[in-house]
């Protein structure tokens, strides 16, 4: 939006810092609401870890052990999504591509299938509704994989958005709606010493005053400038490389979403073939690499041997914000009035819709949605803070 077309009016308005997919989704909603609302994005909307993300909505086939808590909370995202895209659609005039083939989790050889089992039974063990495919109906669904092709979990309710055009309709959503945006715009630093008053310097020398704050600038959240400790989440940068064959829309070579132990790949309508992605501890080097290429197109020749003719049109990389236990950090910080929306790891897309309901709810009504109340900062106190708390609680 164009310089003179904002105004910072009251400092009764909501600003959030990060206009990725769930900076943009908590602004429509409040923005719905009929708050005045300021999203500060230091590049372009949707251009950081929402741009090299593959929009997969895999609630069941990544579920791992110790991710019971975050399964409800993504289900329940997962139920959300065809709904809210006829949501968006109404508010936006844009429909974000959306396909429901679902999911395939497979194993190349017999040395994978054992892995493979102890997946689907601990998953199946969660309600999840998987079906377990052999070899031969596995090659019914998908002839292009390779013959040699053992087993796969075939989840139904495991679908795909294309995240780069979500992006795009959430913002246009955003701004229908009334809010205000300010793009190639940083952070230069917050001062929350008030309560009832945060304080955002901008490189441009401005000065934005807010009621309330809402961090959900990804993986660059914690190094925010000014940002009290009692409220810095531990969210780091995951590196991830990924790329994009293009096959002839008319002869895919793909139906479903592929899941192998090395890559995933997504197939898109116009032909785009999305193979990722590395997992690397490589803090914010965004270089595109020969080694982490070289191991996605090895790992998704394994299973589609017809990629070697495709060519290759974009690669990219990435960076996931992650947390230690790998779930999203949410709602309300020891600092009142600043609310955290990060952590989201590989699950920014998927959760969406649910990180714009609950951090909105939260500010309009004082109270998170329980559903998100396992995942707010408080559960990386130390276990002594939160004993003596729980005991003063109950005296």
């Amino acid at each position: 939006m164009a310089q003179e077309n904002f105004r910072n009016t009251t400092d009764q308005q909501t600003v959030i810092i990060g206009g990725g997919v769930c900076g943009l989704a908590i602004g429509w909603e409040l923005a719905e609401a009929g708050l005045a609302v300021t999203i500060v994005e230091r590049g372009h909307c949707g251009r950081e870890a929402t741009h090299a993300a593959a929009g997969m909505l895999a609630a069941a086939a990544e579920c791992e052990p110790g991710e019971e808590q975050l399964l409800q909370l993504t289900r329940w995202a997962q139920q959300l999504w065809p709904s809210y895209l006829d949501r968006l659609e109404a508010s936006s005039g844009l429909r974000p591509d959306y396909r429901d083939e679902g999911t395939l989790v497979v194993a190349l050889n017999r040395d994978e299938v054992e892995r493979l089992r102890f997946r689907h039974e601990f998953q199946t063990s969660l309600g999840l509704p998987l079906t377990w495919l052999e070899g031969h109906e596995l090659r019914e669904r998908e002839p292009h994989l390779r013959q040699s092709a053992a087993a796969a979990i075939y989840s139904a309710e495991d679908h795909q958005v294309d995240n780069r055009q979500l992006a795009e309709s959430l913002k246009q959503a955003y701004l229908n709606a009334g809010g205000r945006l300010r793009e190639d715009c940083e952070v230069t630093s917050l001062d929350c010493s008030e309560p009832t008053r945060k304080r955002i310097s901008l490189g441009s020398g401005e000065v934005l005053e807010a009621k309330t704050l809402v961090l959900a600038a990804g993986a660059w959240t914690r190094g925010l400038p000014g940002l009290p400790d009692a409220a810095k989440p531990p969210v780091r940068p995951l590196k991830g490389q990924s790329l994009a064959l293009q096959m002839v829309p008319q002869e895919s070579l793909l139906a479903h979403v592929l899941w192998t132990e090395q890559i995933y790949c997504v197939p898109r309508r116009d032909g785009r073939l999305i193979i990722g992605a590395t997992v690397e501890e490589r803090g914010f080097d965004d270089s595109i690499t020969a080694g982490g290429i070289y191991a996605l197109i090895e790992g998704a020749r394994r299973a589609l041997p017809g990629i070697e003719d495709l060519p290759l049109i974009e690669s990219w990389s990435g960076f996931r914000p992650g947390c230690r236990d790998d779930a999203p950090v949410l709602g309300e910080t020891p600092v009142p009035g600043l609310h955290l929306a990060t952590g989201h790891h590989r699950n920014g897309i998927l959760l969406a819709p649910v990180t714009g309901h609950c951090i909105a709810q939260e500010i309009l009504t004082g109270a998170l949605p329980e559903a998100a109340r396992p995942f707010t900062l408080a559960r990386f106190k130390p276990l002594s803070a939160r004993r003596k708390k729980s005991h003063l609680q109950y005296q």
